[in-house]
């Protein structure tokens, strides 16, 4: 087994190779829905992945390139276990790890993504590339182009070395809601034995173990357009429903949340043509989080079940994107636990709690597989000018990530 001193010393070897290749990611912009651009940066991405002994599948979709990345274990975890095989069932809860003195023949499934939430010209206005000090800024630095960096260099540290088998996945809209990539999330998932996701950890650096849900709707309520003056009784006005429902869906969260926390933004709101006008249309988005699947399971369900207050108008709800609760259970503490132990080779302490944001490991943990995210370096300013990571973290995460793959 690799040690962590010998971790250590081929990390701090690399250090300018792993800055380059960050700053090769960041320059590169990857706004999400941009193919081109995905398609450069999976690209690249393959090439160095197939240079670690990975296999690479591509899956290209209208909102960017996706990978899957197969990386068979090392010395005495080079025989592939059955159940990793794609078809196999999702790992259950319980199975973190092996017997005491078993190795664990399954991949554990890296998660991360290409696209990031920076138009393309970003760069050259309000966030270029900088390096001041230990300090590195620029669009994507942060969440999560430095993530993927991690996981490439760990399995580079190891190339030469005994490492359990790694599966990774990277998509390219996570940013958007995972709309295209949540099926091949699905199949990433069968018969691993538990998933760390890549994202910015919290801002202590402890890891997110437990993910609130997180879901989009749109209202949009369709009236009849009226003269205000000369014939409002033949018109319906679809602002004023629209506000008729928002105050049901006050009322709807209201409820849930005398059980649990349910937090509702009313984000958006628009609708009309103007003041002497009855309005026709109208419509509103919501960004509603959960803490836990019952919750979400009962506004939801009311949502889609809301009817018109004013006869004529018609009420349309659709969910925009969904990403389920995941609440933290006794498997996801055990994988952080092993995270912990990796970190106490290299006398870190790691420590994990829930988060308020969602991503990829919503869906993941909801499941039952045992997960953690959070994995990234740390840094702040995420989606803000102020994205930055603190460089000298990125190192030590990927020495941790590399001591527990080989452990």
């Amino acid at each position: 087994m690799t040690t962590s001193n010998e971790i250590h010393e081929r990390v701090q070897n690399g250090r300018e190779q792993v800055f380059e290749r960050l700053r090769e990611l960041v320059l590169l912009e990857t706004p999400s829905f941009a193919l081109e651009a995905s398609r450069q940066i999976t690209d690249l991405l393959g090439a160095w992945f197939e240079a670690v002994g990975g296999t690479v599948e591509r899956v290209e979709t209208e909102a960017g390139v996706h990978l899957l990345i197969e990386v068979p274990g090392t010395g005495r975890f080079d025989a592939q276990a059955a159940e990793s095989a794609p078809g196999a069932p999702v790992a259950a809860a319980s199975a973190v790890s092996g017997a005491p003195g078993e190795a664990d023949l399954r991949p554990l499934l890296l998660i991360g993504h290409s696209d990031t939430v920076w138009p393309f010209g970003t760069l050259q206005g309000d966030v270029p590339w900088a390096v001041d000090g230990d300090v590195v800024r620029g669009p994507g630095v942060y969440d999560m182009k430095s993530g993927v960096i991690c996981m490439l260099t760990a399995l580079e540290v190891l190339r030469d070395r005994e490492h359990r088998p790694v599966r990774i996945i990277i998509v390219a809209d996570e940013e958007v809601g995972s709309p295209t990539s949540q099926q091949l999330m699905r199949r990433a998932l069968q018969g691993v034995a538990g998933a760390i996701g890549f994202e910015s950890p919290h801002p202590d650096g402890a890891l997110k173990v437990g993910r609130r849900g997180s879901t989009r709707v749109r209202i949009a309520v369709t009236g009849r357009a009226a003269h205000a003056a000369l014939d409002p009784k033949k018109g319906i006005s679809a602002i004023d429903e629209l506000v008729d429902q928002l105050v049901r869906v006050r009322g709807i969260v209201a409820a849930a949340s005398e059980h649990t926390e349910v937090l509702c933004n009313s984000g958006t709101i628009s609708g009309g043509t103007r003041a002497n006008v009855v309005a026709a249309q109208a419509e509103a988005e919501l960004g509603l989080r959960f803490i836990d699947g019952e919750s979400e399971r009962t506004v939801l369900d009311a949502l889609q079940h809301l009817t018109p207050v004013r006869e004529g108008a018609v009420v349309e709800v659709e969910v925009l994107s969904h990403r389920p609760a995941w609440l933290a259970g006794d498997a996801d503490a055990a994988l952080c636990d092993r995270v912990a132990r990796a970190g106490a080779a290299m006398g870190v302490e790691i420590s994990g709690r829930p988060a308020a944001g969602a991503g990829d490991t919503n869906l993941v943990g909801s499941l039952g597989v045992p997960t953690v995210d959070g994995f990234g370096p740390l840094g702040g300013g995420a989606h803000a000018v102020s994205e930055h990571i603190v460089l000298p973290t990125l190192y030590q995460r990927i020495e941790m990530l590399a001591v527990l793959l080989s452990e």
